[in-house]
């Protein structure tokens, strides 16, 4: 059953900024992801369009998703600007309240996400769906889409987590700037539907998410592993002016890859090192 509330609009912040919103519920088939789904016309990011609801006491159930037509100040991980043409892309946000979930297992989640995302890609693409660390989604050696996980700490668990997700879907001219792009239509020739992706996507996230909270990492761990880009291929990396051939061979509990260079196996967090790619 789908409810509609016409010309619901929302207010954080600035007075004279609001948001334009269908709010519908049951809309997916999963459990929870996607139930209640509210897809803004137009905002600056749908991250912060949940941290600020939050902030507002705005009763939001877990598994809400965040959707934009538009967004036009997107971020990606680091600050990182995230380019997307309105209308065209899936840009959205899930709202998770993983409070099983210690501090200190919170890469577990970024493990369950990608493996969501990677196992509904790869029903609509085949074969060549990747992730490249820490978040990136590519297929082959391009970029088709990336993650932004941020989460709200209380006391020693994770109180509520927002899964930023943006794909390329049906855009096929991206600015100059945006390193290696893909998108599915360039991939199929052909567009796709928004909503049925999205919803793929859900499902698959949910059923990852499902599994983490049963406290079957190691499953998830193997998965994300077999689909970690760049695993066990020598290939060339940055690391401030230092350029070298290096060797993936883990990502650790914390989220950090591990490089074997010559031999020795040495550890990288976010932003200490640099795939450096042909194309």
């Amino acid at each position: 059953m789908i409810y509609f509330l016409p010309s619901k609009r929302f207010s954080f912040g600035r007075a004279d900024k609001y948001y334009n919103s269908t709010l519908q519920n049951n809309t997916f088939s999963g459990l929870f992801v996607g139930q209640n789904l509210v897809t803004l016309t137009e905002v600056d990011s749908t991250n912060n369009f949940l941290k600020q609801a939050l902030a507002n006491s705005t009763p939001l159930t877990d598994g809400t998703v965040i959707m934009a037509e538009s967004q036009f100040a997107g971020r990606g991980q680091q600050q990182n600007k995230w380019h997307s043409e309105p209308g065209k892309n899936l840009t959205f946000s899930i709202l998770l309240k993983p409070t099983f979930l210690p501090v200190n297992q919170q890469f577990n989640l970024n493990l369950a996400i990608s493996v969501g995302i990677i196992n509904a890609l790869t029903k609509v693409l085949g074969t060549g769906v990747k992730i490249k660390w820490p978040n990136d989604v590519y297929f082959n050696d391009k970029k088709l889409g990336g993650v932004l996980i941020e989460n709200i700490i209380q006391g020693q668990s994770i109180k509520n987590s927002i899964v930023g997700i943006g794909l390329n879907v049906n855009q096929t001219e991206f600015a100059g700037w945006v390193p290696n792009p893909i998108s599915v239509k360039q991939i199929l020739q052909k567009d796709y539907e928004l909503k049925l992706l999205l919803s793929d996507i859900c499902a698959c996230i949910e059923a990852a998410y499902l599994i983490l909270k049963a406290g079957n990492i190691a499953r998830l761990k193997a998965f994300f592993m077999q689909n970690l880009y760049w695993l066990d291929e020598l290939r060339p990396f940055k690391t401030g002016e230092h350029v070298f051939n290096g060797i993936i061979k883990d990502v650790t509990q914390t989220g950090q890859l591990a490089v074997s260079i010559d031999g020795e196996l040495r550890l990288y967090s976010f932003k200490e090192i640099e795939f450096l790619n042909k194309s």
